[in-house]
């Protein structure tokens, strides 16, 4: 399929895709390569576009769009979809998502953006969603349900883009069968709203017989958002704090106002409810797409994996106690420490919200199942987090 990659109205490259592979084999023309995807300007020559590693980029960047591999119970998934890989949902929608305003145009085609984009026009979710979240959802019989931003979402936990009231909402589930990720997302946003940190705002919700996270989209049809781990083509890699100290620049270079502290905001949250999880995919900046102007940090999102517990006896907790710092697996004592003043932050805000952590958890119980006794060790643990906070707030 010869086809035009676009940015919203703006020819971005003229190439030829394979449905089949989800490959583009051919690049005839580079229109535009200011308004290409971020990363793809790291690879571009502008005499060898058709060598690697630009149009090789090209196909794993649209390939990254999709479902991913490891998406908790993809199988299954597939099967109710009636397809045998994600990524043969990626020319469903041309390409849409809620992430950003790229889309692949068919060739002579007269379709326009505003016809089509998945912020202004609604779009079928129900029957996906019902295949995403159910435990005993049925098979895809519309194709309409097909054709939505929710080809398009990358993680491993399963999801669903839906409409409510005009809004697009992310649902998102526990990992296999735990419970505790949606939980964590709202004591999340509960802390940031206490402390002043961006964010994005999560809250609970229930579908069918399932707890899930429900959070508005925090992109706009004007704007994208651009990872770490795009702008992190245009940085050497140092394997060391180099790595952080180098994108705060980068990013200062660009105009972001504040952006050591907002990033700092980031890694004092992860060091307060231990998120395992902070990779380069899940934070990074807006830009906007008509402008290119770089507008602001990302808020604060995807803190799920956070207060694992591995096992818990009598005396203690047993926890790996490791978080990320960019390419580095490092214990939350040492990430903590890229904060240059902790006593900007009134910790004191945080009083009481054990307690209503452990209020929320109760209150869901008799869906998630979780013992008293576990919710007492969670509670234990982040109380824990919160006075270590204190302590080295007195320093």
């Amino acid at each position: 399929m010869r086809c035009i990659l676009m940015n919203k109205n703006v020819e971005v490259l003229v190439a030829e895709y394979d449905t089949a592979t989800s490959v583009f084999t051919k690049i005839y023309d580079i229109k535009n390569i200011d308004y290409a995807p971020y990363i793809l300007k790291s690879f571009y020559v502008k005499n060898d576009i058709n060598d690697t590693p630009f149009r090789t980029n090209l196909s794993e960047w649209f390939k990254g769009r999709g479902i991913p591999s490891w998406r908790d119970k993809l199988d299954l998934l597939l099967y109710r979809l009636n397809i045998t890989a994600p990524y043969e949902l990626l020319d469903k929608a041309f390409g849409l998502s809620l992430s950003d305003q790229y889309w692949l145009k068919p060739d002579g085609s007269n379709i326009s953006y505003d016809d089509i984009n998945f912020f202004d026009n609604d779009f079928d979710y129900a029957e996906f969603m019902e295949a995403s979240l159910s435990t005993n959802g049925g098979l895809i019989t519309k194709e309409a349900s097909l054709k939505t931003p929710n080809n398009t979402t990358d993680g491993m936990l399963k999801k669903a883009w839906i409409i409510d009231n005009g809004i697009r909402y992310l649902l998102k589930g526990g990992y296999k069968n735990e419970t505790i990720q949606p939980f964590n997302e709202v004591l999340a946003s509960e802390i940031c709203k206490r402390l002043g940190f961006d964010h994005v705002e999560y809250t609970i919700d229930t579908y069918k017989d399932m707890v899930v996270s429900k959070c508005p989209c925090f992109i706009t049809k004007d704007t994208e958002f651009i990872t770490c781990n795009q702008i992190k083509y245009d940085m050497e890699r140092h394997n060391s704090i180099k790595d952080y100290e180098e994108y705060i620049k980068k990013l200062e270079d660009n105009g972001i106002e504040n952006a050591r502290e907002k990033i700092e905001n980031m890694y004092i949250l992860d060091y307060i409810i231990m998120n395992e999880d902070r990779h380069l995919n899940n934070f990074g900046i807006i830009r906007d797409v008509n402008t290119l102007k770089w507008i602001d940090v990302a808020p604060i999102f995807d803190n799920g994996q956070s207060l694992n517990i591995e096992y818990y006896d009598e005396e203690e907790l047993h926890i790996s106690g490791n978080g990320r710092l960019f390419y580095e697996i490092k214990p939350f004592d040492e990430i903590i420490k890229v904060v240059k003043d902790l006593k900007r932050i009134d910790i004191s805000k945080l009083d009481g919200i054990v307690e209503w952590f452990d209020d929320l958890l109760h209150e869901y119980q008799d869906l998630t199942k979780m013992s008293d006794r576990r919710i007492e060790r969670l509670c234990i643990l982040l109380n824990s987090q919160i006075n270590k906070l204190k302590k080295l707030n007195y320093l």
